[in-house]
């Protein structure tokens, strides 16, 4: 059992940390390169996409031959961890979410068509993505079958109709999957579909205000009204929506995890200097007990994060779906970060609460880690049905018979 990177994986690895030293964190310290929405501006990002391109880290996940980097699950693990080190990793290299899944999933399931329609320009960064699903009540939320929005059959193609909200990044958008109901099968009764912003039949209603920060785009609520779609834009095939969800999302959950141990590690760094240098009643913070077993608590949680993230990656890249592992890397990875973030302020004190450092950024992005890609009270769900469905074996070492 080798817990250790190949050496190509691991120098790029520290190419990606070098990228996000000298190119992503400088800009945090400046107000005037943030947008109205807390997040990079555009223009700064694009100078900031071109010095990744010409570093060599961009678009991880995408297929060599359209463009990518082709990493292995585990590969984009080690990739994003260091990524997100800085608030503008991600983005800067094209592996942020909802492009990320999106990509992913387009390379996966995609006709040669619709990689060259859908997908190039995204990995090519000349575009922006969405991933349309959840609806306002009644509608699908986390379970995909209470889908309302309904696609009708018409000569050569659908007419969309229903509402969607909470569409991460669908302002800035240009390229969209959207997950409609076709039919009332049970299992087959979605299907995905590929449509463009400048189609008509649909609209943006609002960009929903959030705690923030926002992913550029934001989150929108969605209105069809008669958006029509052909028949060789839909993914996959009529009545796979539910498997193209279950295709993009797991993977889509585990990037998330990858990215928030980037960013709880920023937040240890960040108390821990914090920590090194202030001194009362006679001396440094590090040498408090108390601060001790705050720091050495959070690494401990990091580091078990990895070690599931890192077993949920490689079940991946061996063909299996990792349901429970991507679940336990979930819950686990959303905690870690919440509490890394509150714990960081904490040392900090005034100035962890105030926006002299990124602290209150990365607190305020963290609440949602409990909540995106399914709240961590149905991911315990999973695994509660999954232990009471294989008992002892829920801890096998996979070669089990």
């Amino acid at each position: 059992m080798d817990f250790s990177l190949p050496p190509d994986l691991d120098a790029l690895r520290l190419r990606v940390r070098a990228f996000v030293r000298d190119h992503a964190i400088p800009l945090e310290a400046d107000p005037a390169n943030f947008d109205a929405h807390e997040n990079i501006r555009l223009d700064r990002l694009e100078t900031l996409r071109a010095h990744a391109k010409q570093a060599g880290v961009w678009a991880p996940q995408a297929p060599v031959a359209w463009g990518g980097m082709g990493l292995s699950i585990v590969g984009r693990a080690a990739f994003y961890e260091e990524a997100n080190y800085g608030l503008f990793g991600p983005v800067a290299m094209n592996c942020a979410a909802p492009d990320d899944g999106n990509m992913s999933i387009l390379a996966r399931v995609g006709t040669e068509a619709q990689k060259q329609r859908w997908l190039k320009p995204i990995v090519d960064g000349e575009v922006r993505s969405s991933f349309a699903m959840t609806e306002p009540a009644p509608g699908g939320g986390s379970d995909p079958a209470m889908i309302q929005t309904r696609a009708e059959r018409k000569a050569g193609g659908w007419s969309i109709h229903g509402r969607k909200w909470y569409i991460t990044g669908a302002a800035e958008a240009k390229h969209f999957i959207l997950i409609a109901r076709t039919s009332d099968d049970a299992r087959k009764g979605l299907t995905a579909f590929l449509f463009d912003r400048d189609q008509p039949g649909w609209r943006i209603v609002r960009r929903i205000p959030i705690m923030g920060p926002e992913e550029h785009g934001g989150h929108c609520e969605i209105a069809f009204d008669g958006l029509e779609v052909s028949d060789d834009n839909v993914l996959m095939q009529v009545g796979d929506g539910l498997k193209v969800t279950q295709i993009r999302l797991g993977p889509a959950r585990l990037t998330h995890c990858m990215r928030w141990l980037g960013l709880a590690k920023r937040c240890m760094a960040i108390a821990a200097d914090y920590a090194e240098h202030r001194e009362g009643f006679g001396m440094r913070l590090i040498d408090r007990e108390s601060i001790q077993l705050k720091l050495g608590e959070t690494a401990h949680d990091i580091a078990i994060g990895r070690l599931l993230v890192m077993q949920a990656a490689w079940k991946l890249d061996q063909g299996d779906f990792a349901r429970k592992e991507i679940s336990m890397a979930k819950v686990h990875v959303a905690d870690t970060l919440h509490k890394a973030a509150d714990m960081a302020i904490q040392i900090n004190g005034a100035r962890g609460y105030s926006k002299d450092t990124i602290l209150e950024w990365i607190y305020r992005y963290a609440r949602q880690a409990r909540l995106v890609d399914g709240a961590t009270e149905v991911h315990r769900m999973v695994l509660a049905n999954a232990y009471r469905k294989e008992g002892i074996d829920f801890w096998n070492w996979g070669s089990d018979a």
